[in-house]
């Protein structure tokens, strides 16, 4: 473990780490395998330690990728995923569904995407359908770049006070971050469950 510490503080101590972390988050927004969480919170965890690589550069470098890597998701559903949604059959249930997405980010996009930047593979299915029912393209890049820029701050903090509660063990340090990033996550997805739950049984009575 120590081995890989020791090749993580060479890379961020390279003027490049700033572009592999665009790199990592941009890909991430339509490709979500890619652990973007993870690099950021890295990051910032070795910033606290020595400076290196600068706290803001990290965070500006993790929101730019994720600005980045949302609109090519949205460009990705308005121009293959609108003329898919075009050709589905009037009364079918798809339709159904994607005319309720459609009234459903109309009404509370802006919500929408913002909260489903901080849920992995969440975020692509959002921006994706966004771009499939056409969402505005100046209003997404708004609630985006709001939504991107508080993920960075939140991905470089988290990892930035986890480096400096164990400054001695910079590992755990990532680790914490990681674990206090997947709890969230996990809070706000069980969070929406219990929400469209209690919806669907309004819409029952």
């Amino acid at each position: 473990m120590e081995a890989v510490l020791d090749l993580l503080r060479e890379t961020v101590l390279s003027p490049w780490v700033y572009l592999v972390l665009v790199a990592i988050t941009a890909v991430d927004a339509f490709f979500p395998a890619v652990p973007s969480e993870a690099a950021v919170i890295t990051a910032a965890v070795l910033s606290s330690a020595g400076g290196h690589p600068n706290l803001i550069g990290v965070i500006a470098s993790a929101a730019l990728g994720a600005l980045i890597g949302d609109h090519i998701s949205y460009w990705i559903g308005r121009g293959g995923g609108s003329r898919r949604l075009a050709r589905l059959p009037e009364q079918s249930r798809r339709r159904a569904g994607t005319e309720w997405a459609r009234r459903a980010i109309d009404r509370r996009g802006g919500v929408i995407l913002t909260t489903s930047r901080y849920i992995p593979g969440g975020r692509t299915a959002v921006t994706l359908t966004m771009g499939a029912v056409r969402y505005p393209r100046r209003r997404f890049l708004l609630f985006d770049a709001i939504a991107a820029i508080t993920w960075g701050c939140y991905c470089g903090l988290l990892g930035y006070f986890g480096g400096l509660a164990f400054q001695r063990d910079p590992i755990k340090g990532v680790v914490a971050g990681l674990g206090l990033a997947v709890a969230i996550t996990l809070a706000l997805e069980v969070v929406r469950r219990l929400r469209r739950r209690a919806h669907a049984r309004t819409a029952r009575r």
